[in-house]
């Protein structure tokens, strides 16, 4: 199943609370390490659909260029 922005951004919100929460160090450090992960998959999933819909557009196009050709 592929995973979108918005689940991967609400997980870097959710270490990133967890961060500003922790007492210990070795805690928050693990949380934003998690959050910088989280954040680089958002952006990448973000990158991802940009991509995936320049390309729709693209083969939309050219295939309503191959039907007027045609005609």
């Amino acid at each position: 199943m592929a995973q979108t922005y918005e689940f991967y951004s609400e997980r870097a919100d959710a270490a990133a609370a967890a961060a500003e929460k922790a007492t210990l160090e070795n805690v928050r450090e693990r949380e934003l390490r998690s959050e910088k992960t989280w954040r680089a998959l958002a952006d990448q999933a973000r990158k991802v659909a940009h991509d995936r819909a320049k390309a729709d557009a693209e083969r939309a196009a050219k295939r309503e260029a191959e039907a007027l050709a045609s005609e």
